[in-house]
C-alpha cells in the first residue's frame, strides 16, 4: 500500500487519537473531597513517631491502589496522615519494566509490588531484603492458602497484596458468540479489534497454552514455536496494551482482550456489554506481593507501610476499588465485601475466587504459575519479544503513526484544557 493511501485511510483517526492523548496529558483535574477513614485500633496504636517526617518510595502497578478518586479513600494520604511518613508513589506497567528500573540503580525504592516469578528472580539475585515481621503484625490476616508459596517458601521476603488469574474480556455486542478459547485472539472476523498483552511473559503464555507447551519450558525451540504463533496472531491485533486496555475496552473501540480478572470487573462498571471467561486451554495464576529491595533507604517505615496495606479497613478499601481478589481473610469474610461483590457483578465472586479444580479438572495448580527461568532462557525470551515487537511495528506502519502524532503534538503545543478527567465509576459498599 502506498504512503498516500495509508495516510488517506489512517490520518484522521490517528490524528484524533493524538489529540485525545495530548489533551489528557494537559488536563487539570479538580481536587477530590477527602473521605473520612479510620484504620483498626491495633494499627492506629503503633508508635510511628520515630519515622515521622521521613519519606518512602513506593513502586506499584498502575490502577492498583485506592487513590481517592470517585469518593474512595486515598490510601497513601491516609498513611501519611496516620504516620507522618510521606509517600512518593510511582507506577510501572509490567514486571520486566520494574526489574529493569530496579536493576539500573537509578533510583532506590522502599516498597515494590512485583509478581511471584519476579519475586523468585529478585530473591535469587540478592535484590530483596528479609522482612522484620515484628513491624508487620497484620500479616496474621494473610490466608494460609497464600503462605509458603514456591517463590518465597519460608515467607521471608514478601507479603501477598493481591491475587488472581488471567482470562478473556470480550464485548458481547461485537463478538458473535461467547468464546471459550484463546483462539478468539486470532479470529479473522475480529481483525483489528483484538488487543494483546504488551509484556512478554503473559503474551508468550497464551501462545504456549494454545500449543500445549509448558509455560515454564527451558527448551529454546518451544519459545520459537510460541513466537511463531504470536507472529501470526499479530496480523489481527489492533494494539499491544497494558493499562490502555481500560479505555479501549470500556469505549468499545476493541472487541476482545486478554487481561486480569479484577480489571474486568472495573471495566464492567463502565460498560456492561463486557463479559469474561477463563479459556479452556489453561491460564496463568498470579500472586502480587509487597517486597523491600536492597536499595531501600527507609526499611522500617516501608514495613509499616506494608502493615498498613494489610489493615482490614485499608485492604477492604483496596479490594473494593481495584476489584482484585484479596488474600486477606478479614476482607474475604467481611459481610460488606460480600454484598459489594453481589452488587458489582452477578458472577463477581466466581470470577475472583474460582474453583481451580472445577475449571481445570485433573490439572496441577502449580503448573499455572510462572516460574523464574535460567538467564539463557530469559535472554531468549527477550530476543524473541524484541523481534516480535519490531515486526509488529513495521507491519503497523509505525513511522506514519509517529509522524502524525508528532504533528498533532506540535499543533496542540501550549493548549491547556481545563476539564474534569472522567474517572471510572466505582461501586462502594
Amino acid at each position: 500500500m502506498t504512503l498516500r493511501l495509508l495516510l488517506k485511510k489512517r490520518s484522521l483517526s490517528l490524528f484524533m487519537a493524538a489529540v485525545v492523548i495530548f489533551s489528557c496529558l494537559m488536563l487539570v483535574s479538580c481536587p477530590e473531597e477527602e473521605v473520612d477513614f479510620e484504620v483498626t485500633s491495633e494499627t492506629a496504636a503503633i508508635d510511628y513517631s520515630p519515622y515521622a517526617g521521613t519519606t518512602i518510595n513506593v513502586y506499584n502497578w498502575g490502577e492498583y491502589i485506592s487513590d481517592g478518586s470517585e469518593g474512595t479513600v486515598d490510601v497513601n494520604k491516609a498513611f501519611t496522615k496516620l504516620t507522618g511518613i510521606e509517600v512518593n508513589y510511582t507506577n510501572f506497567s509490567g514486571n520486566e519494566d520494574m526489574y529493569s528500573k530496579l536493576k539500573s540503580g537509578g533510583i532506590s525504592y522502599d516498597v515494590i509490588i512485583p509478581s511471584d516469578y519476579m519475586i523468585e528472580r529478585l530473591i535469587s539475585e540478592g535484590m530483596l531484603l528479609k522482612l522484620n515481621f515484628n513491624n508487620i503484625p497484620n500479616y496474621k490476616y494473610i490466608s494460609e492458602e497464600y503462605r509458603n508459596l514456591y517463590f518465597d517458601s519460608d515467607n521471608e521476603y514478601s507479603v501477598p497484596y493481591n491475587v488472581g488469574m488471567v482470562g478473556i474480556i470480550y464485548n458481547t455486542e461485537m463478538v458473535s458468540s461467547a468464546p471459550d478459547s484463546w483462539s478468539v485472539l486470532c479470529d479473522p472476523a475480529l481483525s483489528d479489534k483484538i488487543l494483546m498483552f504488551n509484556n512478554p511473559r503473559d503474551a508468550f503464555a497464551i501462545a504456549q497454552f494454545m500449543l500445549d507447551i509448558d509455560i515454564n519450558t527451558q527448551n529454546a525451540d518451544d519459545w520459537e514455536k510460541a513466537k511463531e504463533w504470536l507472529m501470526n496472531q499479530k496480523n489481527y491485533v489492533k494494539s499491544y496494551v497494558m493499562d490502555e486496555v481500560f479505555n479501549k475496552m470500556e469505549s468499545g473501540s476493541a472487541a476482545v482482550a486478554p487481561y486480569y480478572a479484577g480489571d474486568f470487573l472495573s471495566m464492567y462498571q463502565n460498560n456492561d456489554d463486557l463479559a469474561f471467561v477463563y479459556p479452556k486451554e489453561g491460564t496463568n495464576i498470579f500472586v502480587d506481593s509487597a517486597c523491600i529491595p536492597t536499595s531501600a533507604k527507609n526499611k522500617a517505615a516501608a514495613e509499616l507501610y506494608i502493615n498498613f496495606l494489610l489493615d482490614p479497613n485499608v485492604a477492604l478499601q483496596n479490594a473494593q476499588t481495584i476489584c482484585y481478589a484479596s488474600p486477606n481473610t478479614a476482607v474475604v469474610e467481611n459481610e460488606d465485601y460480600q454484598n459489594f461483590l453481589k452488587e458489582l457483578h452477578p458472577e463477581a465472586n466466581a470470577i475472583l475466587y474460582p474453583s481451580f479444580e472445577e475449571l481445570y479438572p485433573g490439572k496441577d495448580v502449580n503448573d499455572y504459575y510462572y516460574r523464574n527461568l535460567p538467564q539463557a532462557t530469559l535472554d531468549k525470551i527477550s530476543t524473541l519479544w524484541s523481534e516480535l515487537k519490531i515486526a509488529s511495528t513495521e507491519n503497523s506502519d509505525s513511522y506514519i503513526i509517529y509522524i502524525l502524532c508528532i504533528t498533532a503534538v506540535i499543533l496542540l503545543a501550549g493548549v491547556v484544557v481545563f476539564l474534569k478527567v472522567r474517572k471510572r465509576r466505582r461501586i462502594n459498599a
